[in-house]
């Protein structure tokens, strides 16, 4: 429910002046990060890698069934924010793990 106070938003895809928190909640629930199989992502879950990845900078790579744990969701729906032995400030897009 719109409260008095509330600022309202024209809303081009429905046409109509909207409470601004029904447009916020609305993007919200939109901004679901799902995995290469389409399962939705959440902050502390772990993944799988379903495909060997060369990581830059690190002369390493994640070999097909790593298991990387306690994801962090990022601004960017494609890509998720992880921590793995020796290498800092791992991104991984989404399209390469599973949810374990």
């Amino acid at each position: 429910m719109a409260d008095e106070n509330d600022d309202y938003l024209y809303d081009e895809v429905t046409g109509e002046w909207r409470p601004a928190s029904e447009i916020a909640a609305a993007a919200a629930a939109e901004m679901i990060v799902r995995d290469a199989s389409g399962n939705a992502l959440a902050d502390g879950d772990s993944v799988t890698l379903i495909k060997d990845l060369k990581v830059k900078g690190a002369n390493q790579t994640l070999k097909q069934g790593t298991v990387i744990r306690s994801i962090r969701l990022t601004d960017n729906l494609e890509e998720i924010d992880c921590r793995y032995e020796g290498i800092k400030g791992l991104v991984l897009r989404t399209e390469f793990v599973r949810k374990r």
